[in-house]
């Protein structure tokens, strides 16, 4: 397993060592002892999500204000741009925001710690995306933050306007939002 620190040196992308032969492939795509080992972070996953969205959906930037979610996200279908953006306002690095592919083809995975708002869109036909989170979904504590607010300025690298959800649609300018000590 390689580990590569992004811009934002506690957002990770995990690279796996993938066995190939005639027969297609094998990887470990999770263990919870090569993960504390390679990446010196001790942090327990209680559940797993899985989405798939259709080309140019746009998903985030999702939150819990209470109960932060660390999140170990990977495409398992198709591709992605995946975006995180740091919400806590004691770091050095708080509203800056970084972007990778994630694929299935390279098997990346990217660990993102709590304290982020995470988001993502679809560059493939549709995408299947796999991720592990650190503390369970709690609606009440559920936070967004708008895909194109111009303080962030991201660049979803869109070549028209994305798919949203009402959610997504209304979500709150990153000045207003509710964030990290």
């Amino acid at each position: 397993m390689k580990v590569t620190p992004t811009a934002i040196p506690d957002v990770l992308l995990i690279e796996p060592t993938v066995f190939v032969d005639e027969r297609g492939f094998f990887f470990e795509s999770y263990s919870e002892r090569t993960f504390a080992r390679a990446l010196g972070i001790e942090c327990r996953f209680v559940q797993d999500n899985q989405s798939r969205s259709k080309r140019d959906v746009l998903r985030g930037l999702h939150y819990q204000v209470v109960r932060p979610q660390a999140k170990l996200v990977r495409c398992i279908a198709g591709e992605v741009l995946d975006i995180a953006v740091d919400l806590r306002r004691s770091s050095a690095t708080f509203g800056k925001w970084v972007s990778f592919k994630l694929d299935d083809v390279r098997g990346h995975t990217a660990y993102i710690p709590a304290g982020f708002a995470h988001g993502f869109v679809v560059r493939s036909a549709s995408a299947d995306i796999l991720y592990k989170t650190s503390d369970f979904y709690f609606p009440e504590f559920d936070r967004c933050i708008a895909w194109n607010d111009p303080d962030l300025a991201i660049d979803w690298q869109l070549e028209g306007l994305p798919i949203l959800s009402e959610k997504d649609r209304a979500g709150a300018k990153f000045r207003d939002a509710e964030v990290y000590p």
